[in-house]
């Protein structure tokens, strides 16, 4: 993964490219630096495959050290639980120690600022763009007194922007907000960036259609 966000094709990936591996990193570094935000500790696990060389380990074990990150080698595919232990042992013991976590933002604070702090501190954007429908919905929000509720942020998993083709760590980039779902049973709001998809909640036929009531009131068709 890093090396792809390092400008490697998906077809040259096996091959070994430190450099790649070097440039890729700083998709890595934004990623432990935001959970750092949080006040959280973090442990870098290195899921090794078959065609990473011991070169490009070593690469991204030293840079990782650098940011003063513990990293573990894990070896789990190759062999089981064994690959693991050192992981799970750096783990327990990160744990006994009671991290000083902090919010991101309130929840006081009105939608367009958590929007505008996910954006700028986490994703590394300059600014929020919301489109006409989501303006309309903010507004619904706001009315209804949700305002007050965490945001789920929805968009491509390749990139810190919501465009996939943005790698690595970019920076001063706008995103835009297509819509926004108030999710009053979950307790968040979700907003939806760019043109992901979400997916059905069902199956082609859930449960329901199998339900019914007889005019005596009998139910049948429950679990």
């Amino acid at each position: 993964a890093l090396k792809m966000h390092g400008g490697v094709d998906k077809k040259e990936l096996t091959s070994e490219n430190v450099e790649a591996v070097k440039k890729g990193f700083a998709n890595l570094e934004r990623h432990i630096k935001n959970m750092q935000s949080y006040g959280l500790p973090v442990i870098v696990a290195i899921n090794q495959f078959a065609s990473d060389t011991e070169s490009e380990i070593s690469t991204l074990k030293e840079l990782t050290e650098a940011l003063g990150v513990s990293v573990s080698l894990t070896q789990v595919f190759a062999k089981g639980g064994e690959g693991g232990l050192d992981l799970a042992e750096k783990l327990s013991a990160m744990l006994q120690a009671k991290p000083d976590f902090r919010y991101l933002y309130e929840l006081n604070q009105p939608l367009s600022v958590k929007l505008d702090k996910v954006v700028t501190e986490i994703y590394g954007g300059s600014k929020v763009n919301l489109s006409p429908k989501a303006k309309r919905q903010m507004r619904e929000i706001e009315e209804n007194g949700w305002n007050n509720l965490p945001v789920c942020m929805a968009k491509t998993q390749y990139s810190f922007s919501d465009q996939a083709n943005l790698l690595a760590a970019p920076e001063g980039f706008e995103v835009t907000v297509r819509e926004l779902i108030p999710k009053i049973g979950a307790g968040f709001i979700v907003a939806l960036l760019g043109d992901v998809m979400t997916m059905p909640g069902l199956p082609k036929n859930p449960a329901a259609l199998k339900m019914d009531v007889t005019d005596d009131g009998k139910i049948s068709g429950l679990f």
